[in-house]
């Protein structure tokens, strides 16, 4: 395999750059275009295939059961090893004739070259993140895929299940040499974040076949559930749980003892300043954060000043609706009245979960019936509303969303985290699931992975400031055909927005003014008319994954400017659709691209 690898790249590169060898070309035949740019799509077509081989846990997300027992490579040297790649990547690409490209392959390149270059630059900062955090961390992460991607549709399946509970016990050490390596570097997670990480990592390890308790453990549990499902007989089934008990007992329990033990030796050295302005050079990396998550030049200053204007706009248009309907008081009883009263939210039982997660599902499908208002590339793949796992749903978001299966073997997953029904209000239900679901991020990312026209990296690149901005924007166009309608329920929109405006001002208030977690916290509970909880979580949030949150705003008012500009460039010309089109079906894009993109298609139609 790596000596047909080497042969194919030496011969890419010889027929790709073969056409700039003449010295002065300028101009090319179609043919040779279509050479030059079907030989480069090669090249693409088989680094992409090369990280997929490299990662199982990224074929078993694609539905692949290739490697199917195996984790992925969670040492410290695999940072090297994808660093050398990445360099002998870029020296091919410089070799490269781009005047000999069609224009989309032109772009694949663009945005291909400008991936791997980030990722050179983007070395120095390696361990300048939490690899075991509340809201992303291995040690919830690995549980969770398990649950939620590993499917058991046969005997050898199983048998692959009881192989990745084996080898949690060697990611988990590697993932701990990680940790040693940070602290080393002084990079070590504020106090806060140790309690969260110890009670979901003893979560994993409660119940059978751990303790002598009759509840079955998270992944006990859902072995068992799984493999109830298949046609075979009672000795296979009770050869299987057993194996599997003994790799939860010999493997898994050592694995996050490990770890526990680990994290309450580390936490007694941690402090509570939570900003990475404390890293070596932290001003550097929370610089870099912000320019690759938004994709933009704007500075930490820049971004701080653009959240404290909206979120003056959003609070004067909250105060219209207010009036709407009759309510007497300032802004802030407003909040209270929105935080407190009874009639916005579900009880906190299993029926009270029941009717929301009925009621997203009816949101969901009705917005279904009204796409075609707005797009004309609708994705094939379906969509499904779920509750977050008891597992981890004290730590993790309010909601996230799950991609599916490119070979349609899992569908698009909407989470809603019901941990606490108080931060969960009836009145950011539609806005909530049309940022996840449609036409939010399910539209974005499964029309993605359904393209034919691009290459396979670009289906699945992640761009923070499109992706983010695209579902915020998906937010608010749904008010433009209609919905919306309840003035309670608009509120909640712009109480949506208005959390994404104050996270500029929070997430650079945090790394780039030395703001303390408790500055946050205010700073939303002031502002907002979130529960505490919801502050708590986002500010936390915005400490362990640094300028991530500022995507979110910044990515929707460029998509907004961008829409507008086309409008008032072609007047009668411009269509939602087609702008929608152009948006969605190159795949995600740093928005200095989009920006081209749309200009090339106001140019297109104007003529």
């Amino acid at each position: 395999m790596r000596i047909s690898y080497k042969l194919l790249i030496t011969f890419l590169a010889l027929t790709i750059f073969s056409c700039g060898q003449e010295k002065g070309k300028t101009t090319y035949t179609q043919a040779e275009r279509e050479k030059a740019s079907a030989d480069l799509n090669e090249f693409f077509e088989t680094e992409f295939q090369k990280e997929i081989e490299e990662s199982p846990m990224t074929q078993t997300r694609r539905g692949m059961k290739t490697d199917y027992g195996k984790w992925d490579d969670f040492s410290n040297l695999k940072y090297a090893e994808d660093l050398d790649q990445a360099k002998k990547r870029i020296e091919f690409l410089e070799k490269v004739d781009t005047a000999a490209l069609n224009e989309e392959t032109k772009l694949s390149y663009r945005l291909y070259r400008r991936q791997i270059q980030n990722e050179i630059d983007d070395y120095k900062y390696r361990f300048y993140n939490y690899p075991i955090n509340q809201m992303h961390g291995y040690h919830a992460e690995l549980p969770a895929f398990l649950i939620n991607m590993h499917r058991i549709d046969s005997v050898p399946d199983a048998e692959a299940y009881i192989s990745r509970l084996v080898g949690m016990e060697m990611a988990m050490n590697d993932i701990i040499e990680q940790l040693k390596l940070r602290e080393q570097n002084g990079i070590v997670p504020p106090k806060f974040v140790y309690d969260r990480t110890l009670d979901a990592s003893r979560n994993i390890i409660k119940g059978k076949p751990f303790t002598k308790s009759t509840d079955p453990s998270t992944l006990m549990g859902d072995f068992k559930s799984k493999i109830e499902k298949l046609e075979i007989s009672e000795e296979e089934e009770t050869r299987l749980i057993s194996e599997a008990e003994n790799a939860l007992v010999d493997h898994v329990q050592p694995a996050y003892e490990s770890l526990i033990e680990f994290l309450e030796n580390q936490q007694q050295r941690a402090t509570e300043e939570a900003g990475v302005w404390k890293f070596p050079k932290g001003g550097e990396f929370y610089d870099n954060a912000l320019k690759r998550v938004t994709t933009t030049g704007l500075t930490a200053d820049e971004i701080h000043e653009i959240g404290l204007s909206e979120v003056a706009r959003i609070h004067g248009e909250m105060e219209k609706i207010m009036e709407e309907v009759g309510f007497e008081g300032s802004l802030q009883d407003f909040f209270e009245f929105m935080k407190t009263d009874e009639q916005f939210y579900y009880e906190n039982s299993d029926e009270g979960k029941e009717a929301y997660l009925k009621k997203a599902k009816d949101i969901i499908n009705t917005m279904k019936g009204r796409l075609p208002e707005l797009f004309n590339t609708m994705p094939e793949a379906d969509i499904i509303v779920k509750a977050v796992e008891p597992f981890r749903e004290k730590s993790a978001g309010k909601a996230f969303y799950q991609q599916p299966a490119i070979d349609g073997s899992r569908p698009g997953t909407y989470y809603a985290n019901l941990y606490d029904m108080e931060a969960m209000p009836k009145y950011e239900m539609e806005a909530l699931a049309y940022h996840e679901g449609i036409p939010g991020h399910h539209m974005q990312i499964a029309i993605a992975q359904e393209l034919d026209s691009i290459p396979e990296f670009r289906k699945f690149s992640f761009f923070t400031a499109y992706v983010e901005g695209w579902g915020l924007y998906s937010e608010y166009i749904p008010k433009e055909i209609g919905f919306y309608k309840d003035p309670y329920s608009d509120f909640g929109r712009l109480a949506m927005e208005l959390w994404r405006s104050c996270r500029l001002v929070v997430d650079t208030g945090i790394h780039a003014k030395k703001w303390t977690r408790q500055e946050g916290i205010d700073y939303y509970k002031e502002n907002t008319p979130a529960a505490e909880s919801a502050c708590v979580k986002m500010v936390e949030r915005h400490i362990v994954m640094p300028g991530q949150a500022t995507a979110y705003k910044i990515g929707m008012n460029r998509i907004l400017e961008l829409r507008e500009h086309a409008r008032e460039q072609l007047g009668d010309k411009f269509d939602i659709k087609e702008f929608h089109d152009v948006v969605l079906t190159n795949g995600a894009l740093p928005l200095n691209i989009l920006e081209s993109q749309v200009e090339s298609w106001i140019t297109s139609k104007s003529e």
